[in-house]
């Protein structure tokens, strides 16, 4: 979407201690497919601190749905991840941050609602240099109000190819998804729900 409305992207990635590392190497591809400006990865180990079954091996992905906000949030994670994209947005000389957080179909982290990002640039321009010299940086959610299905349509009238893409909080080391946790859920049910075959690659039947 940010191509598609004529920016230059300098994509980063976050390792950040998650269960695998099939996204990171995901990333890397969509980055090559879509014509990145340049490709960096981020290493900030969140498992030192534990708390979510992203970072703690002895924290079980859950594989039904759970009340509340689920074991799958991780403390601080995208105030972490907007942090180092504002370092890298000041050190590139970039005018924007773009982040795919989603508000819709989604499992209730506080940090993905449309509050946080405007919150957020706020922060953003009191805390940089070149906001206070008269440059200030956006922060961009382009699908934080869409659903699945919506994102699914839009992301192949723009070209994506999905197939290169992982959801799967617990993918095997193939990068083949669970088909059971919650990021597996939505994202079949945004294929099945736009009518589109999904292309995800599953190591199991689904979890009913």
């Amino acid at each position: 979407m940010a191509r598609a409305d004529g920016w230059q992207c300098h994509a980063l990635t976050v390792d950040y201690g998650q269960r695998h590392s099939a996204e990171l190497e995901a990333a890397a591809r969509v980055a090559r497919s879509l014509g990145a400006v340049e490709h960096r990865l981020a290493r900030v180990d969140l498992g030192v601190f534990g708390g979510s079954a992203l970072t703690d091996p002895g924290i079980p992905v859950p594989r039904k749905p759970t009340e509340g906000i689920p074991i799958t949030y991780v403390p601080a994670r995208n105030t972490v991840f907007l942090a180092l994209a504002l370092a890298h947005a000041e050190v590139t000389q970039s005018d924007a941050v773009f982040t795919g957080v989603n508000a819709v179909d989604y499992s209730g982290y506080p940090d993905c609602r449309p509050e946080f990002m405007e919150a957020f640039e706020r922060l953003a321009n009191l805390a940089t240099k070149r906001a206070v010299e008269g440059s200030p940086i956006r922060i961009h959610a382009p699908i934080v109000r869409l659903s699945k299905a919506e994102i699914v349509r839009k992301g192949l009238a723009l070209g994506v190819d999905f197939a290169l893409t992982v959801s799967c909080y617990n993918a095997d080391a193939q990068g083949r998804a669970c088909n059971a946790c919650d990021a597996c859920r939505f994202r079949r049910a945004g294929f099945q729900e736009a009518g589109i075959p999904d292309p995800t690659r599953y190591a199991a039947s689904p979890v009913r």
